[in-house]
């Protein structure tokens, strides 16, 4: 395995493409396929999410569907530690515990394995990008119903205008990102 060097210089918010008026018109997308692409920006981006989570002392990591899974995989690597993947309904195989969430045109499901993460469990939630917050408040809540203990969501990106910072402020969930785009 070839490791590649720190790069605390590295801006890597550069190495994100926007996409303007996609998948609608007036919505500048946030596309991180050129960060994963970037093989120091990918290393770069997962040594500073397992620095932050480190903080936290997680016994696990668990990532949301699907971009989350890049970020956490290599971070739970980084870390020593195990991944639990948390899924949308009918994904995976085997008896679930899952949670249904509101979303602007309708509800979802997610579900993770019964008995990957226990009671007492401390887990850092991690997915690529923070928008409204929905997906990882639900994700919270499925932590909590079987009896784990959020220690905090972290994020490549955040997109403060839309306020799932804030509401996860509000619902006591540390939150940290590396990147924050303000509408433009």
């Amino acid at each position: 395995m070839i490791a590649l060097p720190p790069r605390p210089d590295l801006d890597l918010a550069a190495l994100v493409r926007t996409i303007p008026d996609f998948p609608k018109p007036g919505i500048q997308f946030r596309d991180i396929t050129t960060l994963i692409a970037d093989a120091a920006g990918f290393a770069e981006s997962v040594r500073r999410m397992s620095a932050r989570a480190a903080v936290y002392r997680p016994d696990l990591i668990v990532a949301v569907e699907a971009r989350g899974f890049l970020f956490g995989a290599a971070m739970a690597t980084a870390m020593g530690l195990g991944l639990v993947p948390v899924r949308k309904a009918g994904k995976l195989p085997g008896v679930t515990i899952g949670v249904d969430y509101e979303l602007e045109y309708g509800v979802d499901r997610l579900e993770l394995h019964e008995g990957a993460v226990v009671v007492g469990h401390r887990v850092v939630l991690i997915d690529d990008l923070l928008a409204t917050g929905g997906t990882i408040l639900a994700t919270a809540r499925l932590m909590k119903q079987v009896g784990a203990e959020v220690a905090a969501a972290l994020f490549v990106i955040d997109l403060p205008d839309l306020g799932g910072s804030q509401r996860l402020a509000d619902a006591g969930i540390a939150c940290e990102t590396l990147i924050a785009f303000d509408g433009d």
